[in-house]
């Protein structure tokens, strides 16, 4: 059975700066992560992202260009996210070169839930396989 971290790393075939815009434009997350982006990029920024027929508000957390950029998301909807009651995104660049970047992500504030452990094993596994399919759309839209 998996355990709580949900941590994807990839290698992408583009410089950081590509990356990063890739990864923080509205119109760009839009072509490989959610379907609608309404989001402005700066700290304590409040934006909404939609997935189909599912979505929600998001928080942004940090903004540090061209390496870290954090929001929170699946909070409930009568609270401010917080850790304890959301998820913290966080993507953290690192250069390889000119023309290459490590991309890490990982999503943490499952495991702080008072949910019961096979749930939050649950989201953990779903939302590990997520990542890694929204990665993978990723390098595609890169190429």
């Amino acid at each position: 059975m998996p355990g709580l971290g949900i941590e994807r790393e990839i290698t992408i075939e583009a410089p950081i700066e590509v990356v990063w815009r890739t990864i923080t434009e509205p119109a760009q997350m839009s072509q490989w992560f959610a379907d609608r982006v309404d989001l402005v990029i700066e700290p304590g920024a409040q934006g909404y992202m939609q997935f189909g027929d599912q979505g929600g508000p998001v928080v942004v957390e940090t903004v540090d260009p061209p390496v870290r950029f954090s929001f929170r998301w699946n909070h409930p909807r009568d609270e401010s996210p917080v850790a304890g009651n959301s998820m913290l995104v966080e993507f953290t660049l690192t250069p390889e070169g000119p023309e290459r970047t490590r991309l890490r992500v990982t999503e943490t504030g499952h495991e702080l839930c008072p949910w019961p452990e096979e749930e939050k094993l649950r989201y953990a596994e779903e939302h590990s396989d997520g990542w890694g399919d929204f990665l993978d759309r990723l390098v595609t839209v890169l190429k």
